[in-house]
């Protein structure tokens, strides 16, 4: 078998069914150091407590993730606490394999840390799944009607009218063609219905409705913006039908929500096919009391297979109110925190919006162009000041919370940098391990300040690839210097910033090894071509660490998991290949064999609900496109990037 072939089912012994099942101190216990140990030459690596193990994993070649390297393994064996006892050679773990030992045999591939997800929304994946999808199709009007009268008829047709209403998930705001088509309400009122149409952008800041939703929402030319969100109108003053923002709550709260029973077996599918991509720990980006809800039900149901880092959402109106905001976020925390599996100590704040056209509310620095190269009179939209910033941080971090931002622009980047600095020189705190996510502009002068600030800088570098949203939707409105610095992770990395990584699932298909593949040559599957690679791809080791051991520090877990060492939980992956040799191109099509939490397996590839989600996985793997795309979707329309109806422009949204 080459290196980059995957490997057949697993040789096991038994494929253990619920080993160490985390232990007394549940998912989140406190962790253990490992066990100092002297390197040699395939000798194991062990934590105090010798026995036999409950799982050795032989035959593989474990990536440790450890601070040098750490010393060469072959095997693992698993404690019946959940814990990783030892790592070495096949030979010097045999004594740790007894007569009750499951034995698994890799088959030469890689073992290694399960991925942990920094920046998602698992929750919001389970939701969408209910709901049709244009899954980020680029379509002309006509072709965009065709396909939403098919899910007219697909929803209750007549039936359903007038007062049904159809909401549609994954539009593309970037994708109506010809390029620089803008959405209006007039597009969807042409649509053969009554019904109240809602398309929920990919990327989460935009909803585009039809003239019955603005009107079931009260949204008129006078209808002032909220705070943080943005009516758009023409220029005779009216709606156009997009909101922005916290403006898309304006029509959102009249959509009827499913049933707490469908949202809960939404949800345990999404999570089950997160575990089935690997995926042991995640950050929810955007957490309130509903979303708190539906994980104590996962939970009490047995269906919460993760370890998850909730991050309470703050609104630009609290980020002004630090002791409330404060008091919220506690109050969150004392009546959810016997959630097992669940761990607090994380906020979340939006400092601006997106940077492609047409939204543009990602703040920048210098002003956006207006597609011909002159600049224009807009810089995005700020929504949290950097004194506001600074001393919501403060407060958070004196309480022993972190802070996790989203920004985009530079001037966001920056906003959230100088309100960390502030909270640092305030509070005195060198280790509370502020973040900032997304990060698709930085300023070269804000590099360094990360490691100066101690600041995680989250990426979600799937996006780093040439495509529509890349090149059309942003180069000509950004200008080629700045085009060349979007998404910097090398340059963060060089200075000396610790990186880490996240999905933003379902702003984008959950394609994890893509993921990887793509911060390394900047193209990954479905690009048309390569984002500066030269400048900005980083290596198969750094992109492995940081969507492991980098993402672990970033969530304060890292005493815990993120590495392949003796004392760690036992939060492992077992893949089909061995993705720290085999070409980078293949990386994409990684699947992953078995995945444990604590010890216990939440994912086993060879059984039936395993084999279920790991064709899931394949599906989401295969493309971006809906199987309607290629029915709409004609070649030679992405001239600027040079990609073709095959090649693949990218799905859903961003952030």
């Amino acid at each position: 078998m080459t290196p980059s072939s995957p490997s057949p089912a697993l040789s096991r012994r038994g494929l253990l069914a619920a080993a160490g099942a985390a232990g007394a101190t549940g998912l989140f216990g406190a962790g253990t150091a490992a066990a100092a140990a002297s390197p040699g030459s395939g000798a194991a690596t062990a934590s105090p407590g010798r026995g036999t193990a409950a799982l050795v994993i032989r035959n593989a070649r474990v990536f440790t993730g450890a601070a040098g390297g750490g010393a060469p393994a072959e095997a693992v064996a698993v404690g019946r606490d959940g814990r990783i006892l030892a790592t070495g050679s096949g030979a010097s773990l045999r004594r740790y394999a007894g007569r009750d030992t499951e034995v698994v045999d890799a088959g030469g591939n890689t073992v290694m840390s399960g991925i942990h997800d920094g920046h998602v929304h698992p929750l919001g994946a389970g939701d969408r799944s209910l709901r049709p999808s244009l899954e980020g199709a680029e379509t002309t009007a006509a072709e965009l009607r065709a396909l939403l009268s098919g899910f007219l008829a697909d929803t209750g047709g007549a039936d359903a009218e007038p007062d049904r209403w159809l909401v549609v998930e994954d539009w593309n705001p970037v994708g109506l063609l010809p390029t620089g088509t803008t959405p209006h309400h007039t597009v969807l009122d042409a649509l053969a219905t009554r019904r109240p149409v809602a398309l929920v952008g990919g990327d989460g800041h935009n909803l585009w409705v039809n003239r019955r939703a603005l009107e079931i929402a009260g949204i008129t030319a006078a209808t002032p913006d909220p705070v943080g969100g943005r009516i758009v109108k023409g220029p005779d003053g009216q709606p156009t039908g997009v909101l922005k923002d916290d403006a898309q709550d304006l029509v959102k709260r009249h959509i009827p929500q499913p049933s707490r029973a469908e949202l809960v077996a939404a949800c345990a599918a999404a999570l089950q096919l997160a575990a089935a991509s690997g995926v042991t720990t995640m950050m929810d980006a955007l957490v309130g009391r509903h979303e708190l809800e539906l994980y104590q039900d996962l939970a009490g149901a047995g269906k919460l297979p993760q370890r998850i880092v909730p991050a309470i959402r703050l609104d630009a109106g609290q980020a002004e109110d630090p002791a409330a905001a404060l008091a919220y976020a506690r109050e969150l925390r004392r009546e959810f925190e016997g959630v097992r599996g669940l761990r607090f100590g994380t906020v979340k704040v939006f400092l601006d919006g997106v940077i492609e056209y047409p939204a543009q509310t990602a703040a920048l620095l210098d002003p956006y162009l207006d597609g011909d190269g002159r600049p224009t009179a807009n810089r995005g939209e700020l929504y949290t000041s950097a004194a506001d910033y600074g001393r919501l941080t403060a407060a958070f971090n004196r309480a022993g919370w972190q802070m996790h931002a989203h920004g985009l622009g530079d001037r966001a980047v920056r906003t959230a940098l100088d309100g960390y600095a502030y909270a640092r020189r305030t509070t005195g705190q060198r280790d509370a391990r502020n973040a900032i996510a997304h990060l698709q502009l930085v300023d070269p002068a804000d590099l360094r300040r990360f490691a100066q600030l101690g600041v995680a800088a989250c990426m979600q570098l799937q996006w780093a690839a040439r495509d529509t949203w890349t090149v059309e939707a942003l180069l000509p409105y950004i200008g080629p210097e700045r085009h060349r610095r979007l998404y910097p992770a090398r340059s963060l990395e060089k200075a000396g910033a610790r990186l880490t990584g996240g999905s933003d699932w379902p702003v984008d298909a959950l394609q994890v090894w893509n993921q990887l593949r793509t911060a390394i040559d900047r193209q990954g599957a479905y690009g048309a071509g390569q984002l500066y690679p030269e400048r900005e791809g980083l290596g198969r080791a750094s992109v492995l660490r940081m969507h492991t051991a980098g993402t672990a520090w970033q969530l304060r877990q890292d005493a815990l998991t993120g590495t392949v060492e003796p004392g760690k939980a036992a939060d492992l992956v077992v893949l089909d290949r061995d993705v720290t040799r085999c070409p980078v191109a293949d990386i994409s099509g990684t699947g992953v064999r078995l995945t444990l939490v604590g010890g216990r397996v939440v994912h086993d590839a060879e059984s039936a609900a395993g084999r279920a989600a790991a064709a899931r996985v394949a599906r989401a793997a295969s493309g971006p496109r809906p199987a309607s795309y290629a029915t709409v979707h004609g070649a030679g329309r992405h001239a600027a990037c040079g990609c073709n109806a095959g090649a693949g422009a990218g799905a859903g949204g961003r952030r």
